[in-house]
């Protein structure tokens, strides 16, 4: 039975990656040697570390003014990092609240400085996206944090204000899967494990002129400024998880590139909402239509036995990760890069049986 894999991360890789890591990582180069058992002062392994960070580069087209480190910790880490980094005693963080990782990003710069909410949709459960009232930037406010993409509430935003303080975003769930504007974001960051690879690694894009104002007073294992001058070599980097994401950004590049993950995320994503949106309401979609995400599609059935159901049917023909968050109940399919189009029309069949045979 083919196994249809939803999860909201960690996501699928796509098979040629996985195919050509089970005949190349463990004798890499034909060193003897697998991947994760080279050092990383090694010239094998440094091949690999800057290749990464050039196609990084390349696909998502970012300015020569700028950046890229490979870290660890996650994104969560990087939560409180960005407030360690540049939140003085003297500023202000704001925050654009559109569920529960902003919150969660909020939470951890707490401990660290004073923060305060822009702009937020909580109120209607985070159903859409908030419009940013920049006039309200107070003075000395230090950066505007985003979250991009929403996985638990389904939501994305398409674009970013040209605000006059630096704009840091968490593109966890959509990095790779359209373009970014860099006029208009100053510090991008993501963990690897659902569109740029495997757990383990988090990818921080970050604009110079904001990398010099980094503070001094930072311990070089959290400092941007000691990261950026190792060339993300400071400490031993997640060796195995760089190589898988150099895997998927040649894989991205052999299959359109930035553009190509842009049509194949709005076609996926397409499929989907056509069905919600043509069911006669018995599939309700939780976004509103202005703000649905192109990687996590959320749905209610019309009732939660019905949902019940519904999963426990979809776990039998090899639906996996179809749970809504547990906070929000539902159903919930991630649809990101390497979620093969066949899948998702798998997935689509499957509800539209589910529809005839239970409306």
């Amino acid at each position: 039975m083919t196994t249809y894999n939803f999860n909201p991360g960690p996501s699928p890789l796509p098979k040629e990656v996985l195919d050509h890591v089970q005949k190349n990582m463990f004798n890499f180069e034909q060193s003897g040697m697998g991947l994760m058992e080279l050092s990383h002062r090694s010239a094998l392994y440094e091949q690999v570390h800057n290749q990464t960070i050039s196609d990084l580069k390349d696909i998502l087209r970012v300015p020569d003014d700028f950046s890229i480190l490979l870290l660890q910790g996650g994104a969560s880490l990087q939560f409180s990092m960005i407030a360690l980094n540049f939140l003085g005693d003297d500023q202000k963080a704001a925050y654009v609240m559109t569920g529960s990782w902003s919150e969660k990003a909020k939470k951890e710069a707490d401990f660290y400085g004073e923060t305060y909410v822009l702009a937020t949709t909580k109120e209607n459960q985070y159903k859409s996206i908030p419009d940013v009232p920049l006039q309200d930037i107070q003075n000395n406010t230090a950066y505007l944090h985003f979250t991009s993409n929403n996985t638990i509430f389904g939501t994305q935003i398409r674009s970013f204000p040209d605000a006059d303080v630096p704009v840091i975003v968490d593109m966890s769930s959509d990095i790779l899967s359209k373009p970014v504007d860099w006029n208009t974001v100053d510090l991008a960051y993501a963990g690897a494990q659902k569109n740029a690879g495997m757990s383990g690694v988090t990818v921080v894009i970050i604009r110079n002129s904001l990398l010099e104002k980094a503070s001094d007073k930072v311990s070089p294992s959290l400092s941007y400024k000691q990261h950026a001058k190792s060339n993300s070599l400071y400490n031993t980097p997640p060796t195995a998880a760089i190589y898988m994401t150099g895997l998927v950004c040649d894989w991205i590049k052999q299959n359109g590139a930035i553009e190509g993950m842009t049509e194949r995320a709005s076609h996926k994503a397409g499929l989907l909402y056509d069905e919600i949106d043509g069911s006669d309401g018995f599939y309700t979609g939780h976004a509103e239509t202005e703000a649905r995400s192109f990687m996590n599609v959320t749905f209610n059935l019309p009732t939660e036995e019905l949902e019940k159901k519904f999963l426990a049917q979809a776990k039998e023909k090899g639906f996996v990760g179809l749970n809504g968050h547990r906070s929000v109940g539902g159903c919930r399919a991630s649809i990101y890069n390497a979620v093969p189009v066949s899948h998702v029309e798998a997935l689509v069949s499957f509800m539209k049986a589910f529809r005839s045979d239970n409306q």
